[in-house]
């Protein structure tokens, strides 16, 4: 893209913009003067604390900044210290020029009015999935280009299956099946997280979405077969009553120890399985409730957002061209590759199936999954938790998948 020199103004202090009940607490506007930015130096924050991902993305940095003629610096900071570390900074006028968030951290800065849409900054969304619209928006404006995303699958180990003679499943009446032909001994059919957290609410949503449930009516049928599906799978001895105790690592490592036949998980996992060259493993879609049914999971990943700069409108726009610079089809494919995840534009997925095929399923789980926050906005906190109290609640037999699923509505409902 051409280089935009950007205006080097005298410093002004904003005056603060209101904001509503639900995100004051976000001062997502500056309390004070910014101190005078350099104008050919663009800062990017990100969470890439670890190498060699840091190294990777300064590289990938450096070449978009070459391109807007531009230098970029870097600012990584630890995933759990991005966001309150951007709200201050926020309530200072001093945050980045490009702030990368988690998808769902996104919808609490745009609703405070802190980024631009992006398609007012030149950025086409043409080519984008609903599920990447959904992932990158807040009440229907795209806020957030992704680099890559990722979603949840079925992995299996392939030698495991063909010795039981057992295909891998696409249904919840095979997953069941499978997973019963597969426990023997010491070792479950299948490993799942079904932690309170975050993890095991991220596991539970292809089950639940996929049988037309929606978060924001837990107590709906769907919603309670869903869970009344997993809970059985616990209760019959199938998958093992830990997993309410399990992270998604922990999941993986069940698996590679071959205490599991079959686990719910990520491509992320991929670089640790390839240091267990002897476990071989192929990976498919969420299986669906019945054949035919279109799996729908939840995209995980992170956002290149550009935070409002009303000073410096050039600034911004400069911003927008590092954020299409790293999101390009090419930067997407790339990166994917690099770091085990899955590329969103619709060109870019196509070689990434030839590239990376051991987690070429992603590619099209992908195109249906959605962002958690599609429907609730900056209120997914709130339904994660009572989520996550539902799955702890009925897989260890303190209630009723659909008692605990009525109590976390009423939850939700009292909060909200």
């Amino acid at each position: 893209m051409p280089h935009r020199t950007p205006d080097h103004p005298a410093p002004r202090c904003l005056r603060p913009v209101p904001l509503t009940a639900a995100v004051a607490a976000l001062a997502l506007t500056a309390a004070g003067c910014a101190a005078e930015p350099d104008p050919g130096v663009f800062t990017i924050m990100n969470s890439a604390t670890d190498e060699p991902y840091h190294t990777w993305d300064q590289e990938e940095m450096d070449r978009c900044g070459a391109e807007a003629g531009v230098r970029v610096q870097q600012l990584s900071v630890p995933a759990d210290q991005l966001v309150p570390k951007a709200l201050r900074m926020a309530s200072s006028g001093s945050l980045p020029d490009v702030l990368i968030v988690d998808g769902s951290d996104l919808p609490q800065f745009a609703a405070a009015g802190g980024l631009v849409p992006l398609e007012e900054l030149g950025l086409s969304t043409a080519s984008l999935s609903d599920g990447a619209l959904s992932f990158g928006g807040y009440d229907g404006v795209y806020y957030g280009a992704a680099r890559s995303v990722n979603s949840l699958g079925l992995f299996y180990n392939t030698d495991i299956l063909e010795e039981a003679g057992v295909e891998p499943p696409e249904t919840w009446e095979e997953l069941r099946r499978a997973a019963a032909a597969l426990t023997e001994g010491d070792r479950y059919g299948l490993a799942i997280s079904a932690l309170a957290t975050e993890d095991g609410v991220y596991q539970f949503l292809p089950w639940l979405w996929s049988n037309g449930g929606d978060e924001r009516e837990l107590g709906a049928p769907e919603a309670v077969e869903a869970l009344t599906f997993v809970t059985s799978l616990i209760e019959a001895g199938y998958a093992s009553r830990s997993a309410v105790n399990w992270t998604q690592a922990d999941v993986n490592d069940q698996f590679i120890a071959g205490n599991a036949a079959m686990m719910v998980n990520g491509p992320w996992q991929m670089p640790v399985l390839r240091e267990h060259p002897d476990v071989n493993w192929g990976v498919v879609e969420i299986p669906v409730p019945e054949a035919g049914a279109t799996p729908v999971a939840p995209l995980g990943g992170e956002t290149y957002t550009v935070p409002v700069n009303r000073e410096r409108p050039e600034r911004e726009r400069t911003a927008a061209a590092l954020v299409a610079c790293l999101t390009t089809p090419e930067a997407q494919l790339d990166w994917a590759a690099r770091v085990s995840n899955v590329p969103l534009d619709a060109g870019a997925v196509e070689g990434y199936r030839e590239e990376v095929p051991e987690l070429a399923p992603f590619a099209d789980q992908v195109q249906t999954a959605r962002s958690r926050t599609e429907y609730v906005g900056t209120e997914w906190n709130t339904y994660s938790q009572a989520i996550g109290t539902a799955l702890q609640a009925a897989l260890t037999g303190q209630a009723s998948p659909e008692s605990a699923l009525s109590q976390a509505q009423a939850q939700i409902d009292e909060e909200l």
